[in-house]
């Protein structure tokens, strides 16, 4: 074997495994790959090496040439063309016709030479065409890395590298045929193992392309049948091996032996096929390992976090955090519970596109208690087929009956269940895999660290605001003990002086200042804090507290008017307290209607609901209030729509009716009126006697 034939027979052999290497791994769309100019230079290499024993080898070795040349100009070619549309348009076309044109060309007179071998025509198509070529590459070579992002140079410098040395040496090798007329032995036998050593550059620049998926692509069916019927045969194999050793080693027990065996071990293999645990394990691992993930992780994350954090600080931070999670698995709605300060019930905050899913659940339920414990994401299709999941979860049957809930996604903080969120069935019906309940649950921890500190953030806007509150009380205090020293001295010196017309007028003087000054310190402190005596254990009939709150309203020339229609409502309550939360609503009814309005009051039972409940209903035909309001401003401490209110009574209304169990509800609407309804739980017929 010659030097040449060794040196090209292993160019040959580098460029056929890359070929094979690189089949499949196409580029961008419309974009060829390094495969098929692989294998034009592991065909053009073996024909090289093989010149000396073909008949008519030279003929067949310049075919080759310009075969591999005009294959590699076209690779070139083809990834350059979208990078010039966008960088180098202006030179797109002359640079494409001009290689056109100079392929035609060499074509004509390689075909020329191969009809009539006169010198001319084999000196243009041996060496001044190929030379032309050289050039050409070094250009096309030049133009790709140049125009190429920063982030992509990365993984095709390699390749430019290596293209560049064969084009380098091809140019050198025919530059020097051109003048002297003749090739250089040395040179071609080196320039076979040039490109051999040149390959490798190709396999880094392969392994490094973005756009190469290193992985099959094949389906996850086909890929788990493969793997299975796979892992059988090998099983098999290593059976049959271990039964034939039995029987050698077993002597006259050996073939009852290896029976046995060969039994056992197909009935082992028949077990892990029907086992449906096994099966799915089989697909999550392929599933993890052989396959391009569902989602842009980057993308996603950045949109995500967008979400969470786009707007003013605080402003409809529950709408975002709901909108984020739903956009993950393409979900049209959602609601968010959360759980409420002190200890108490988890409670719908917040819902997109779900109004109609409401519901409340103590802490002690075993929904909350589950998902704390498991963490889990919940499938409620997968629930209602799995009694033991369902009984376990305890899952509420309004949230079973809801045809659109679909997940139930717990938010944890620190391992403590913050809240959860249910999702409306997907627009794309992903399913519930592995890498949904991962997204999901990542993402749901991130929402619950952003609406924790959303909650401390209100948490301490309130307790700021409570301590401003508490200082403006302790100067009120100081006033009135003032008040009360400059009185107590009046009223000291009355024994003397009460006979004295100027002595009464002064004394009438500063009770009227006293007095004046005093509704002020009123007017700025804002409802009275008393009766926060405990609740009677009787309870209190709910009519003739609504009796007694109406009487004190009729002075107004707006009166309310009270409708019952139920004479049996009895709550456990403390009497002033919720007297002051009724008549704080009818209140605000009043001085929201016009006298030409109407304000109504209504006690009915709702013996549905275990245990039953009374439904108030305060309505009225006033101003009413838009939804921004109603969400963001009505039930938060010291935000009011009063001149001289302190924003007080609708937040204690709120949170004493949910101290005793109940709840309260708003709806309104701008120039048509506002309606509250107020539950609360009733003392039961067993329970007073």
């Amino acid at each position: 074997m010659t030097a040449a034939a060794l040196a090209y027979g292993i160019a040959a052999l580098a460029f056929a495994v890359l070929a094979l290497a690189a089949r499949g791994r196409d580029g961008p769309p419309g974009v060829p790959g390094l495969a098929v100019p692989a294998a034009a230079s592991a065909l053009w290499a073996g024909i090289l090496a093989l010149t000396p024993v073909l008949r008519s080898g030279h003929q067949l070795a310049m075919v080759a040439e310009l075969g591999r040349d005009l294959v590699w100009l076209w690779f070139l070619w083809r990834n350059l063309q979208p990078l010039l549309a966008e960088h180098g348009a202006a030179i797109a076309r002359p640079l494409g016709r001009g290689l056109r044109v100079l392929a035609g060309l060499a074509a004509l007179a390689q075909i020329a030479s191969l009809i009539h071998p006169a010198g001319m025509l084999v000196y243009l198509a041996g060496a001044v065409f190929p030379t032309l070529f050289a050039v050409a590459g070094m250009v096309l070579v030049e133009q790709f890395y140049r125009n190429s992002s920063v982030q992509a140079r990365w993984s095709i410098k390699f390749m430019c590298l290596a293209l560049a040395g064969i084009f380098v040496f091809d140019f050198y090798l025919y530059s020097e045929a051109m003048l002297f007329a003749a090739f250089s032995e040395d040179a071609w036998v080196a320039r076979g193992a040039i490109n051999a050593l040149l390959v490798p550059l190709l396999w880094i620049s392969l392994r490094r392309r973005a756009s190469t998926d290193m992985r099959l692509a094949i389906s996850h069916r086909m890929a788990f049948h493969s793997a299975a019927l796979i892992g059988t045969g090998v099983y098999l194999m290593l059976m049959a091996a271990a039964g034939y050793y039995i029987r050698l080693a077993g002597g006259e027990w050996g073939a009852i032996l290896q029976t046995v065996f060969l039994f056992g071990a197909a009935l082992l293999l028949l077990l892990v096929v029907f086992s449906g645990s096994a099966r799915a394990k089989l697909r999550v691992y392929l599933a993890k390992h052989f396959f391009r993930y569902r989602y842009d992780y980057r993308e996603e994350w950045l949109r995500f976090t967008s979400m969470l954090t786009e707007g003013e600080p605080g402003a409809q931070v529950y709408d975002r955090s709901l909108q984020a999670m739903a956009r993950l698995v393409d979900s049209p709605a959602a609601a968010l519970w959360l759980k409420q300060e002190g200890g108490g019930a988890f409670r719908r905050t917040a819902h997109w596109n779900f109004g109609e899913l409401d519901g409340v659940l103590e802490v002690g339920h075993p929904l909350p208690v589950f998902l704390e414990r498991r963490q889990w994401v919940l499938d409620l299709d997968d629930c209602q087929e799995q009694p033991e999941l369902l009984r376990e979860s305890g899952l509420p049957d309004w949230l079973l009956e809801n045809p659109r809930a679909w997940l139930v996604v717990p938010l944890l903080w620190h391992e403590r269940l913050l809240g959860f969120v249910v999702l409306a069935e997907s627009f794309s019906q992903p399913g519930m895999d592995w890498e949904v309940n991962d997204l999901l649950k990542t993402a749901a921890r991130q929402a619950a660290a952003h609406l924790a500190q959303a909650q401390a953030a209100e948490a301490l806007t309130v307790a700021r605001q409570f301590e401003s509150f508490n200082r403006a009380a302790a100067f009120v205090v100081h006033d009135i003990k003032n008040l009360v020293a400059q009185l107590s001295l009046l009223l000291a010196n009355a024994q003397k002086h009460k006979h004295k017309p100027e002595f009464q007028e002064d004394m009438l003087a500063t009770i009227e200042s006293s007095v004046a000054r005093m509704n002020r310190m009123l007017v700025k402190l804002g409802d009275d804090k008393g009766g926060d005596g405990a609740g009677d254990d009787d309870g209190v009939e709910l009519v003739a507290l609504l009796d007694e709150v109406m009487r004190a309203k009729s002075a107004f020339s707006l009166k309310p008017e009270l409708h019952v229609e139920t004479d049996r409502a009895r709550a456990r309550a403390d009497r002033e307290k919720l007297a002051r939360v009724l008549g704080h609503l009818v209140q605000n009814a009043i001085e929201a209607t016009p006298y030409t309005g109407k304000v109504s009051v209504t006690l009915a039972r709702d013996d549905s609901t275990r245990p039953a409940t009374a439904v108030v209903t305060v309505a009225d035909t006033g101003v009413g209030m838009d939804a921004d309001f109603i969400r963001e401003r009505l039930f938060r401490p010291f935000a009011s729509t009063k001149g001289t209110g302190m924003g007080i009574g609708a937040y204690e209304c709120k949170e004493y009716v949910q101290e005793l169990g109940g709840d309260i509800q708003v709806a309104s609407r701008p120039g048509q009126g506002t309606r509250f309804t107020v539950r609360l739980p009733l003392i039961q017929e067993a329970e007073k006697t």
